[in-house]
């Protein structure tokens, strides 16, 4: 009888990873296909096989479509699986990857580059490197320096919640020395600097993707190796010490780990809102499973979708006109946030 019910859940797993896989695909695909130009599906297979005709399509599939839905699939999965680790260390429904303020990192580290125009125009000039490169070093910086006043923090604090309203000082102290340098701007800066927080996963060229997919990959499968001591975190920091967990190590390589994640997709995409903190509630209310060897290969597979999905209706098919994706995510994650926080005292048995 038990062997039974074990054959049927692991065929009914096996069904489920299947479904989603097929999903990532087809949205993959639609993602390619649908835009200010359609290009139709037998054109795209025959790209792929290498027996294209039409080289206007070719040039957009090869250089724009893919990395776009590359890199929204990337960070889709980045996302969701750092708000999941930050859920679970936080034992907090509402934490997302952004709240020991890694994006507001981010962003100071890119208002200093666009705000500071003057004195960054004549360095690009000395060293030959590119504006968006410097936009994504700047990012990444900034992101790291925020990420280790954290993790020196978190070898002194041993409380989750302290180090999450740590966390989310420094983002707000943050947020405001950017609302400072807004403030004394000039107006085109001001413009370039709101145009990055709109986010974007179209802007990416090959050359910045073969950064950015060995990050997430690597970050991803070190996710994977996490699910065991995420699984014994969701029993209280005291019960997984009991079972051996080195409480402050785990803690650090969750917070390494998310902030890689995080900080890769902020870096190359900008701030994109709500994938975070909505998928991995999703995955479990679908799902019905707490388990993190399970739940973080679905909210990988789930994170890629939404996020390819959310790409699409941005793309407005058929229109010459593309919606940010932060405002895309925004306007169906706040919904999703207000309903969630209306419902928080359902969700507590989770954590």
């Amino acid at each position: 009888m038990i062997e039974s019910h074990l054959d049927e859940s692991s065929k009914k797993w096996k069904i489920t990873f299947l479904v989603l896989t097929i999903l990532v695909v087809l949205f993959f695909i639609s993602s390619i296909s649908l835009g200010s130009v359609k290009i139709p599906l037998g054109s795209i297979i025959d790209h792929f096989l290498g027996n294209s005709q039409n080289e206007v399509w070719s040039n957009i599939i090869t250089n724009f479509r893919i990395p776009k839905a590359l890199t929204a699939l990337l960070a889709g999965s980045a996302l969701a699986i750092s708000g999941l680790q930050m859920q679970t260390l936080f034992r907090n429904p509402l934490a997302g990857p952004f709240i020991l303020g890694i994006s507001s990192g981010a962003g100071l580290g890119v208002a200093l580059v666009i705000f500071l125009g003057v004195w960054i125009g004549g360095f690009i000039e000395m060293t030959g490197i590119g504006r968006s490169w410097l936009l994504v070093g700047a990012s990444g910086l900034g992101s790291f320096l925020v990420l280790s006043i954290v993790l020196i923090a978190s070898f002194r604090i041993r409380s989750g919640v302290s180090l999450l309203i740590i966390g989310l000082m420094f983002g707000s102290a943050v947020s405001a020395l950017v609302s400072i340098l807004q403030y004394f701007s000039q107006a085109e800066n001001i413009q370039a600097y709101v145009i990055w927080t709109f986010g974007s996963l179209g802007s990416l060229s090959w050359e910045e993707l073969r950064v950015m997919i060995p990050v997430i990959t690597f970050s991803l499968g070190l996710s994977f190796l996490l699910s065991k001591p995420l699984n014994a975190l969701l029993l209280g920091e005291n019960y997984a010490e009991s079972l051996g967990l080195n409480l402050k190590r785990a803690r650090m390589l969750i917070i390494i780990n998310t902030s890689l994640l995080a900080g890769t997709v902020t870096a190359f995409c900008g701030p994109i809102a709500f994938i975070g903190l909505a998928v991995p509630h999703i995955a479990r209310m679908l799902f019905n499973t707490g388990n993190h060897l399970l739940l973080t290969p679905l909210v990988v597979l789930v994170g890629g979708i939404l996020l390819l999905l959310f790409d699409i209706l941005a793309q407005l098919p058929g229109l010459q006109e593309t919606l940010p994706i932060n405002a895309v995510t925004s306007l169906f994650g706040a919904p999703f946030v207000i309903w969630l926080i209306l419902k928080k005292s359902n969700l507590n048995y989770r954590f």
